[in-house]
């Protein structure tokens, strides 16, 4: 889409689930390098939950793109 990828860091959220005594989580996210950036931060986490909804011919292109570009974690149906 001509945007840059992802540069998001997850150091502050990972600061504020370890200042509430929060070690570990299940992790909703099709993106891997979220996983990778808590874990850097030593937040463990212990499950991805997949997010999944149909692709429709709006989406599609768009999920597509994730996939490639970003390594989204994408079941079939959703492409």
């Amino acid at each position: 889409m001509g945007l840059p990828d992802d540069m998001r860091d997850y150091g502050i959220a990972a600061a504020i689930l370890r200042d509430l005594g929060i070690e570990s989580v299940r992790l909703l996210t099709n993106n891997p390098a979220k996983i990778a950036s808590l874990e850097q931060y030593g937040i463990i986490v212990r499950e991805r939950v997949p997010l999944q909804a149909p692709a429709n011919a709006y989406s599609a292109p768009y999920l597509l793109a994730k996939q490639l570009r970003m390594g989204h974690l994408l079941d079939g149906r959703m492409l």
